[in-house]
């Protein structure tokens, strides 16, 4: 069958910031493919509306009210996993200031949460596919903002262009022992994140990034998460170390 290799039957997966946005698609999809998946956010209420619509269509939940940022927290949800085939880590915030405007606050903040939080789900995710010698996929939330150096988006920039790094470099380091790690970067995407109350600066912002679009539009949640789940499954066997552009062709690079 041409699709098996999107089937995730019988496997695991943990997502980070599963409440809402690109995490509750991606968990969403992720069980619509079959896996159990272990949703994780700080946000209890917006996770066990996800957990809700797992289980509506069938699949399989288990939620974990956390904060990324909580080392032990994250670590004991991980470990709670009977296996772990595939790790999305998704939770981040948005920040926006200019480089003049920036104060230490704002991006130890920022780095804590979409740097460090993605830092330790790696770790805890790779640790345990090692002891258990099972492989795996991890995947990591990256951004547009890496390619294009947007105005007023130095700390967030800065923590997503942070999390590519860390992306190539345990690619390379587990790659070895059937692991594979890649990162999503979308373009701009309609998110609870990125939802400015249907004000007229959201409107704009969203017509100038479609006007750059080959395709004329932004992107939904569910187009992300159409990304994670190649990542995550046996159809990306062959990719690692990589950075998948959901963008509508934004931003081209090499």
């Amino acid at each position: 069958m041409p699709l098996k290799a999107y089937d995730l039957t019988g496997r695991t997966a943990f997502v980070t910031g599963a409440a809402g946005g690109i995490g509750r698609a991606s968990a969403v999809l992720l069980a619509e493919a079959g896996a159990t998946v272990h949703c994780a956010d700080r946000d209890a209420e917006g996770l066990h509306e996800t957990a809700t619509l797992i289980k509506d269509h069938g699949g399989t939940a288990r939620t974990h009210p956390l904060d990324v940022t909580d080392r032990a927290q994250l670590a004991q949800a991980v470990r709670s996993c009977e296996r772990l085939d595939v790790m999305a880590a998704i939770a981040g915030i948005m920040h926006r200031s200019t480089v003049l405007e920036t104060r230490d606050e704002d991006l130890d903040r920022v780095l804590d949460v979409n740097f460090k939080g993605v830092l330790h789900a790696c770790q805890e995710a790779a640790w345990l596919m090692l002891a258990r010698r099972s492989g795996g996929s991890i995947v990591t939330m990256a951004s547009g903002a890496i390619d294009t150096g947007g105005p007023g988006l130095l700390c967030y920039g800065a923590a997503k262009a942070a999390v590519v790094q860390l992306t190539k470099t345990l690619a390379n380091e587990v790659g070895k022992h059937g692991i594979r790690v890649n990162a999503v970067a979308p373009g701009w995407t309609r998110t609870p994140m990125t939802d400015r109350h249907d004000s007229e600066e959201q409107r704009q912002t969203e017509t100038w990034m479609a006007r750059m679009s080959p395709l004329g539009r932004v992107g939904e949640a569910e187009d992300v998460a159409h990304a994670v789940l190649y990542l995550a499954s046996d159809a990306s066997s062959f990719t690692t170390g990589q950075i998948l552009r959901p963008n509508g062709g934004v931003a081209m690079p090499w």
